[in-house]
């Protein structure tokens, strides 16, 4: 593959505009470039996850593609014209959800996120992932985006929720559901 990156800093950017793949150059502030941060910032998260050692190697397997597939997608996002993900990436987020999701007991109330460290990392990465699709979504309103990437990313945090859960049940914790308070008399 040779060497990519000869220098980390350019100073191109000094100026407050970044680069796209093909060479144009787009303000910091673009929705494009919030949506490639969030991206980068849900593989991150996702990063603190893996950093942790009782996540299944199964699971392990599934969130390591998971971050090969967000640099597909932030790819995707740099280079319009480059394919990112598809149909079958989230088909197949679908039934990786479904079958970490297959032994869990059934949800009777909201889950606060906690768990373990490895949990607690999934829940923050399940929060960025969040914003990352709304990002998404920002961005789509002003420029043509690809669905198929705006699908993959609302089932990813989906997928990270299950996950957040398989992890807290398989650390021996148990989940914290939530407490709705009795209404309060109006004041």
């Amino acid at each position: 593959m040779g060497h990519r990156l000869t220098r980390i800093y350019t100073r191109t950017g000094d100026d407050g505009t970044t680069g796209l793949a093909g060479g144009k150059r787009v303000p910091k502030r673009s929705a494009r470039i919030a949506a490639i941060g969030d991206i980068d910032e849900t593989s991150s998260a996702l990063a603190l996850v893996l950093a942790e050692q009782d996540v299944t190697p199964p699971l392990r397997e599934i969130l390591v593609r998971i971050q090969h597939e967000l640099f597909e997608i932030g790819g995707s996002l740099a280079m319009p014209d480059y394919p990112g993900v598809d149909a079958d990436d989230v088909a197949r987020l679908e039934r990786d959800l479904d079958a970490l999701n297959e032994t869990l007991p059934p949800l009777t109330e909201f889950v606060l996120p906690g768990g373990g460290r490895a949990a607690a990392a999934c829940y923050l990465a399940r929060a960025v992932a969040r914003r990352a699709e709304r990002s998404a979504w920002a961005l789509a309103s002003e420029e043509s985006v690809d669905r198929e990437l705006l699908r993959y990313l609302n089932r990813l945090s989906d997928l990270l929720f299950v996950a957040a859960r398989r992890l807290t049940l398989d650390g021996g914790a148990a989940e914290t559901l939530w407490k709705k308070r009795t209404p309060r008399p109006k004041r």
